[in-house]
């Protein structure tokens, strides 16, 4: 988290990377707890926020934050805000990748619009051909696609060029690698990695809490707690189509004018898919999320 104070010309110091004034930006050195208004306006910090904080003790490092500046965006899972990109990063296998939940979180950040590149992790446990098979689907998309080994060391410094000068929240389910990569990413920084269990091909949760890690000049990575269900809150069954970017290209020939690509007639979508130009996963996973949304609203 970031934050403030007053400097000897009793102006405010903010701290925060991307918040514009005049002002110096200082990474943040205090613990504090959000004041009682913040609960009562049923406001939360987010990790990423820029704050104004009240200094109640130097020596130890302790305030009050009084003020949550304008965010620039808020996720809801991971709930982070100001972020310029989110990253996420699913293995290629070990535990087998659930398509299922990597398109639920492409829809999040389209829904939130939000920038999100892809990073296939555990490449090592694949072949080429096998790893192509399911990446060039998103690749095909429109989504930068990227293939790591954090065993390895292979794609850090690509996965570094990616990131430099964002803010970028690093997401994806449990077992997948994700600490591990992060520290490739930051060397000097070592987080609990896990592994996955045999039984169940599922990972262990070691990232239990959002944390911003600064990774050279103006390059920050905020690791975020694994996931292994999403729900998207406030959708309508109507919007879901729009962000699926490959459809675009197919609406203007399906003959009704708001068409879900469900059941209707002469839809240009599932031309697409017939041609092969849309994938089959892709589409099966949008059609049961549209079934769970229109079950939300129903009930």
């Amino acid at each position: 988290m970031y934050s403030s104070r007053k400097n000897k010309d009793n102006r405010k110091i903010y701290a925060g990377k991307n918040y514009q004034g005049n002002c110096r930006l200082l990474l943040c050195a205090y613990a504090g707890k959000a004041k009682g208004v913040f609960r009562n306006q049923n406001i939360k910090p987010l990790v990423g926020d820029n704050v104004e904080i009240a200094v109640l003790d130097e020596e130890h490092k302790k305030g009050n934050i009084e003020k949550i500046l304008p965010r620039e965006n808020e996720l809801i899972r991971p709930a982070v805000a100001n972020i310029d990109l989110a990253l996420i990063i699913f293995a290629a296998a070990k535990p087998q990748p659930n398509f299922n939940l990597l398109d639920r979180f492409l829809v999040m950040m389209e829904y939130q619009n939000v920038p999100v590149a892809i990073c296939f992790n555990k490449t090592d446990l694949v072949t080429e051909e096998e790893l192509h098979a399911f990446a060039d689907i998103y690749a095909a998309c429109g989504y930068r696609t990227l293939y790591a080994s954090a065993k390895e060391e292979k794609g850090v410094d690509a996965l570094l060029e990616l990131l430099k000068g964002k803010t970028a929240a690093v997401a994806g389910p449990s077992g997948v690698g994700k600490s591990s990569l992060v520290n490739r990413l930051q060397p000097n920084i070592t987080m609990q990695t896990g592994e996955v269990s045999r039984k169940i091909e599922r990972g262990r949760h070691t990232t239990r809490h959002s944390e911003i890690i600064p990774i050279g000049g103006d390059t920050y990575i905020m690791d975020t707690p694994g996931f292994s269900t999403l729900y998207i809150p406030g959708m309508e069954k109507e919007d879901l189509k729009g962000f699926y970017p490959e459809f675009r290209k197919w609406e203007p020939y399906c003959r009704f004018q708001g068409c879900n690509h469900i059941s209707e007639p002469d839809c240009g979508v599932r031309q697409g898919l017939e041609e092969g130009s849309i994938s089959l996963l892709r589409y099966e996973n949008y059609k049961l999320l549209y079934e769970e949304l229109k079950a939300v609203r129903k009930y």
